[in-house]
């Protein structure tokens, strides 16, 4: 008995019929989850992020000393600061606290300033793409006139006009950070959600009568939500620089009791030449903890970008 022609298929095309139905198969995010794994700039960037949340959370445990502890300071002076010793590994910066204490604490500020303002710019800039994107017409067009004004602005220059504004504290610096992100939230759910409005299940749930509302925030918003995840992962590396440069201008919690790695910077400058690791070992922290964000939201990115998937 003889095949039927249209039943006869080369091994290439089975193979490839094969990888479609697994694809077709396989949720969105748990394909991205088995790439991300495979993918040695995410594991390093997931690898950063761990050990830099578990350092801020276990920061008291971790601290050979308390915070902002200044009973070294005969050891700091104008031409001398005491280095790297037996009871501080990193030596003490120019207040006469234990450099690794402030660091450790440092990097607790670092995460609750840096998440709570990407928290606070993607909630606003969701509501806002959201109206955006899924009501379209004059409220798209209002909503995004409102967006193109604060996008004319330079994100640092509003952040600082902000933190300027309301005054020298970490509250401040969460809502100036978190407002100078509100536009890139904003932009990117809509466009995810101008796309999602001509997809197929959209025309389907009209047909069957659904209020627009319940189609925008029960169909269409829970599929635009993914590239916005990826930019707010994107975005903490984003605020945790901008916490630094805020703190390096004096628009920071001017409070000695607590420690950031950008008021560090500043206060190390005028011993620079004299123990250059008081800006230097900060700079490291802000550096390493950016770039493990970077590269986890990149490649959390390329892992759901079909056109980035091999």
């Amino acid at each position: 008995m003889t095949t039927p022609p249209d039943v006869l298929v080369s091994p290439a095309s089975s193979g490839d019929a094969d990888s479609s139905e697994s694809t077709s198969g396989e949720s969105l995010w748990r394909g991205a989850f088995k790439r991300l794994r495979r993918s040695p700039m995410a594991i390093i960037g997931a690898a950063i992020m761990v050990v830099f949340v578990a350092v801020a959370l276990l920061a008291p445990v971790l601290a050979p000393y308390e915070p902002a502890s200044t009973q070294w300071t005969n050891l700091s002076t104008p031409v001398f600061v005491q280095g790297s010793n037996s009871e501080h590994l990193l030596g003490i910066d120019r207040w006469g606290s234990d450099m690794l204490t402030q660091l450790l604490f440092g990097a607790r500020q670092s995460l609750i300033i840096g998440v709570v303002s990407t928290l606070i710019g993607l909630i606003a800039g969701a509501g806002l793409g959201t109206l955006a994107g899924g009501f379209g017409g004059w409220v798209d067009s209002l909503v995004m006139r409102f967006v193109d004004i604060l996008l004319s602005i330079p994100s640092l220059l509003l952040a600082i006009s902000i933190a300027a504004a309301m005054g020298k504290s970490s509250f401040a610096l969460m809502v100036a950070i978190g407002a100078a992100q509100v536009p890139i939230f904003a932009r990117l759910l809509r466009s995810s959600m101008l796309g999602q409005n001509r997809s197929d299940y959209v025309v389907a749930a009209e047909s069957l009568g659904l209020r627009r509302r319940t189609i925008i925030l029960g169909h269409v918003l829970p599929n635009s939500l993914g590239p916005t995840i990826v930019q707010a992962t994107l975005n903490l590396a984003t605020a945790i620089i901008e916490v630094a440069a805020l703190s390096f201008l004096g628009l920071g919690n001017d409070d000695p009791a607590v420690a950031e790695w950008g008021r560090m910077i500043v206060s190390g400058q005028d011993r620079f030449l004299v123990a250059p690791w008081l800006a230097f070992y900060p700079g490291v922290c802000i550096a390493i903890t950016a770039l493990g964000f970077t590269l986890l939201g990149e490649s959390m990115r390329e892992a759901l970008d079909p056109k980035q998937r091999r």
